[in-house]
């Protein structure tokens, strides 16, 4: 087990994505001494060719015959946004764009950075997002059994019990 005072955080993010996630992983910073937040995207469309020290990785499109560089605006949108939540929270941060399977990514970034957790959200609300977590799985789940870091679950929407789930 890493240890969580020193120690800096990964934490999974997507465009569009609720503040409370990013507002999540500052707050646990602040609470383990000011750690350091790496915030990545995992870009499923794109390979990774290669992996570096720093968790940065080199990608690329999974067709070659296709140009698609629509990765960058992605990538400076993420930031753009990431800047805006957290402002002056003087909270340390950075980003990484991953690409390939998500759990594969954000555990090789953990490593790369010795980070004593992982902080991800709950899946968008939505029949799509139910659809494509029953085909492809959760992320966190799937974290949570093929590492030995903790998994910090967001939830993203309110759940209320005393709502029958079939409405």
């Amino acid at each position: 087990m890493t240890p969580f005072a020193g120690h800096p955080i990964v934490v999974a993010v997507v465009p569009h994505q609720p503040e409370l996630v990013a507002l999540t992983a500052a707050s646990w910073s602040r609470a383990a001494g000011g750690v350091a937040v790496y915030f990545a995207y995992v870009d499923p469309t794109r390979f990774t060719v290669e992996e570096h020290p720093d968790g940065t990785v080199r990608h690329a499109e999974i067709d070659p015959d296709t140009v698609d560089d629509s990765w960058a605006e992605r990538q400076k949108q993420i930031e753009e946004s990431l800047a805006q939540v957290l402002g002056n929270s003087g909270v340390p941060w950075e980003f990484r764009y991953l690409a390939g399977r998500p759990d594969r990514a954000l555990t090789h970034l953990a490593r790369a950075v010795d980070a004593a957790a992982i902080v991800v959200g709950t899946r968008a609300p939505g029949t799509g997002a139910r659809f494509r977590e029953a085909v492809e799985g959760s992320i966190a789940v799937q974290l949570s059994h093929h590492q030995h870091r903790p998994v910090l679950v967001v939830p993203l929407s309110i759940v209320d019990w005393k709502t029958p789930l079939w409405r």
